[in-house]
């Protein structure tokens, strides 16, 4: 991880309301309190080099702020866990 970045795990994994095919990767800071999304359209899920790692390190000017303390909490949790049960560059 280089100095300037900031790690984020993988939290949650949804599919768009808004179009179809597109998947919305939620990767957030350990505390929860910061989230950086990620969207992919479901067919480039196929092939090397397009696995979804349980760990990105991302410029810190790329998160978000979470508003919702209830969502932070949940976010930590899974943060945790993930950062517990994988390896940063695990294929998730």
């Amino acid at each position: 991880m280089a100095d300037d970045t900031v790690r984020v795990w993988l939290v949650e994994r949804t599919y768009s309301d808004d179009e179809q095919n597109l998947i919305i990767l939620t990767y957030a800071t350990p505390d929860g309190e910061h989230d950086f999304r990620k969207e992919r359209a479901l067919p480039s899920f196929s092939g090397s080099g397009r696995e979804t790692t349980a760990a990105l390190d991302v410029d810190p000017n790329n998160l978000g702020d979470v508003a919702d303390p209830d969502i932070r909490e949940r976010y930590a949790r899974e943060a945790s866990r993930m950062a517990d049960e994988h390896e940063p560059d695990d294929a998730i």
